[in-house]
């Protein structure tokens, strides 16, 4: 297996390899396809300037030719390549390339030839013949013989040459550039994905506290250090919060447990005598026990996937109002004062549950609203949702506490002073039961001020 900055360098490098390649072969071969055409109406110029000016060396009054200009012409031409014989109107030879040094004319063909093989230049020498015309009217003609279609000079291979090493120094130098730039990103791109991959094992060795510290601007890069960063955190807060559950748990049962072993321990061991008074001390805990499993079997319930609701139209206000006339007495001891009010609000709900909800609320209001205390509920239509607001004038709940509020055995009140009563799990069933229902439900709390609780569920 190869690291991930490794596989992208070489990747990379491969595509910049291959796409300079490409690139150069494509150049070579149209730059060289290009010069060919250029050099073949190079060579076509040539000839015809050669016509022309031989055709020039004619004397149309004395019907002579200027053999001397006729021989430099004939000469710079061989030199350049080009053999040339000429030939009158009556087919009598004028001027020969050959005839004159015909030792240079075959070194010269042959150095051509040498040299267009060397260079894997395909073609033969062939024989052209063009008239020779003076105003109108022919005076002879010319046989002009090169290596064709096209040959090149010795400065020409040198500028294609040239060309060629420039496209491969191009070349090396991309690849170069590219194995760098490839390296710096694929650094930056392996450095989150290598962090994160360590986090994730460390989370997974049981450290929540690993975040990754880093920034990227890549948003895939971004998301993923997002998610391994919020999933740290969630567990960390699981984390926490099965250690609350556990000690809370424990708290709950030790203390019915303890009294009821101590109780029974003593009558057992004539230390007290089993008065029904004791006994019915015992009861009460047994009952506490009780409760407590019946509302985890609640909470169960409501967390189940497989969850049905027994949903109906209900109004809300008119169930609020007929739930609160059962804590008339609770309401009446404390001398609080209960106020009742908003809109008429029908929602599809399952009747039962949701009527937990605004117990538990209730209850929990009157037991933390001291002597004297007010409690208001209000209903409210939103667009979509109906909404149930809980507020008292209570102890308030401390603000570090509020993040734990809804969890089970959860209790901002520490001491779990009996007189306040509960286990600590009736927040948990209405966040469940909310929950079950698409709804939400959030606090708002002031030590020595107070809270207020608002449950949103959909309306019809």
């Amino acid at each position: 297996m190869q690291s991930l900055r490794k596989q992208l360098s070489l990747s990379m490098v491969f595509i910049a390899f291959f796409t300079v390649a490409l690139i150069s072969f494509l150049s070579n071969s149209l730059i060289s396809r290009k010069f060919e055409i250029y050099i073949e109406g190079q060579q076509k110029d040539k000839t015809e300037n050669i016509v022309i000016n031989l055709s020039m060396q004619y004397d149309t009054a004395t019907n002579t030719w200027d053999e001397n200009v006729i021989h430099s012409l004939g000469m710079n031409s061989l030199y350049e390549g080009y053999v040339i014989n000429i030939y009158d109107i009556n087919g009598n030879s004028v001027w020969d390339a050959n005839n004159h040094d015909m030792t240079l004319c075959r070194e010269i063909l042959h150095t051509i030839s040498k040299r267009m093989e060397k260079h894997g230049a395909k073609g033969d020498f062939v024989s052209k013949d063009y008239p020779l015309v003076q105003n109108g009217k022919n005076i002879g003609m010319v046989s002009i013989t090169y290596f064709g279609p096209y040959f090149l000079n010795e400065n020409d291979f040198l500028f294609l040459n040239s060309l060629n090493l420039i496209i491969v120094l191009i070349g090396i130098v991309s690849i170069l550039v590219s194995f760098v730039t490839g390296w710096i990103l694929a650094k930056r791109i392996a450095h989150p994905i290598t962090e994160t991959s360590n986090i994730a094992k460390e989370i997974a060795s049981g450290n929540y506290n690993m975040k990754f510290e880093g920034e990227t601007k890549t948003i895939e890069l971004y998301n993923l250090v997002s998610a391994i960063n919020d999933l740290s955190s969630s567990l960390s807060k699981q984390e926490s919060l099965r250690q609350h559950l556990t000690a809370n748990v424990a708290h709950e049962l030790r203390t019915p447990l303890t009294i009821l072993g101590s109780h029974l321990e003593a009558m057992i061991e004539n230390v007290w005598e089993p008065t029904p008074e004791r006994l019915k001390n015992c009861h009460e805990e047994i009952l506490r026990l009780s409760k407590m499993v019946a509302d985890l079997e609640l909470l169960e319930k409501n967390e189940s996937a497989n969850l049905k609701l027994n949903k109906e139209n209900v109004e809300l206000l008119a169930l609020i109002h007929g739930i609160c006339d059962n804590f008339k007495g609770e309401l009446k001891n404390k001398n609080i004062n209960l106020e009742i009010d908003g809109d008429k609000s029908i929602v599809v709900v399952d009747k039962d549950r949701i009527s937990s909800v605004v117990i538990n609320l209730v209850s929990n209001a009157i037991k933390y609203t001291d002597v004297g205390g007010n409690i208001h509920i209000n209903v409210r239509n939103t667009e979509n949702k109906s909404v149930i607001i809980v507020e008292d004038d209570g102890m308030g709940i401390p603000e570090n506490e509020l993040p734990f509020i809804f969890e089970r055995f959860y209790r901002a009140d520490k001491s779990r002073n009996r007189d306040t009563g509960g286990s600590g799990i009736g927040l948990a069933i209405v966040k469940s039961i909310v929950d079950a229902h698409g709804g939400s439900v959030s606090v708002t709390s002031t030590v020595d001020v107070g809270s207020r609780f608002v449950v949103e569920v959909g309306t019809v």
